[in-house]
């Protein structure tokens, strides 16, 4: 294409909010094709014994590799497969236990329509998703899925835009029915995300990232209020905890609590820790969730947590923990 100059006046942005209008319009059309195939599509993907497997080509084919992703992270076992590839030995990653979904929106594409009968001799069920009912593929499939849209965005009417932000919200329905039916929890999220943001926060627990043994600021109940002071130096985390040989909390003592006594205007040389310490102590349990414990942290404006089995110290978590660990 040769270059040519910028229309005088041009207004990039109606042609962008145009072309937001046209998916829209189309986006509304969708909501009717949401019916007794669409449930019948879902049963047959949830009964499943074995994975979805998603074919499409072109522009298809990059919303089909979106979709089986999207499948995949949300309960539904799932992979794509090119139909170029599949003619030539991909086939056999598909066994008569999966469920095929073949997108083309013209229900045509001569690439899937080769692999129909292999897939029926397998008696593989197949769901197509075509914005033709009465096309090739509409009529081979088992289940179809209407993806037909009045328009497409391109003037032209030959880029794919409409059809094919109809085809991912058709997925992204698909995947969410199946996600409610299944229970599908935060839980079960994380552990097909484990190495993102989401799966540190889903997944980590405060025993994976506590200090533990000599790591713990403690002192016993008879220290000084002088040694108090060189533990939470030494351990460089605000605290320490007071406790007994067998490590059984007896209170707490924090940076706030050292200014609280400044303003107390008494003998910092003759005080024990005991006179001075806070009881208890704000403890969570070792299996407790990272971020739960963070929460904790933040409504109770404290910057580190003991982590107990009831009044049995076992570690200590401090605010840096959580962000080393990306929980922040």
């Amino acid at each position: 294409m040769s270059h040519i100059d910028l229309q005088p006046g041009f207004d990039f942005q109606q042609a962008g909010k145009d072309v937001l209008n046209i998916e829209r319009e189309g986006l509304a059309q969708l909501d009717q094709y949401i019916n007794a195939d669409f449930s019948a599509a879902c049963e047959k993907i949830f009964y499943c014994p074995g994975k979805v497997v998603v074919m499409g080509m072109g522009k298809s084919g990059h919303i089909g590799k979106k979709m089986a992703a999207t499948f995949a992270s949300t309960g539904t076992p799932a992979f794509f497969v090119h139909p170029g590839e599949a003619s030539h030995g991909d086939l056999g990653m598909v066994s008569p236990q999966d469920v095929v979904i073949a997108i083309s929106n013209s229900g045509e594409s001569n690439e899937i329509l080769a692999l129909i009968p292999v897939l029926k001799r397998l008696q593989v069920p197949m769901i197509c998703m075509t914005g033709r009912p009465e096309s090739a593929m509409g009529r081979a499939a088992d289940i179809h899925l209407c993806i037909k849209v009045p328009k497409e965005a391109c003037p032209l009417g030959l880029a794919p835009t409409t059809s094919t932000t109809a085809t991912l919200v058709m997925g992204d329905a698909l995947a969410v029915a199946l996600l409610k039916a299944r229970g599908f929890t935060q839980e079960d999220f994380a552990l097909s995300h484990p190495g993102g943001a989401l799966g540190r926060k889903l997944l980590l627990r405060v025993n994976d990232i506590m200090h533990t043994g000599d790591d713990i600021p403690h002192v016993s109940k008879d220290a000084s209020l002088r040694d108090a002071l060189l533990e939470i130096t030494r351990k460089n985390m605000g605290m320490t905890v007071i406790c007994n040989d067998l490590m059984k909390i007896e209170g707490i003592f924090t940076d706030g609590d050292l200014r609280r006594v400044f303003d107390m205007g008494v003998d910092l040389h003759t005080l024990n820790i005991a006179d001075v310490m806070t009881s208890g102590g704000i403890r969570v349990r070792p299996g407790t969730l990272a971020v739960d414990a963070l929460n904790l942290m933040q409504s109770r404006h404290i910057t580190s947590v003991l982590v107990a089995d009831g009044d049995q110290l076992i570690g200590v978590v401090h605010m840096h923990d959580m962000l080393r660990a990306g929980v922040v």
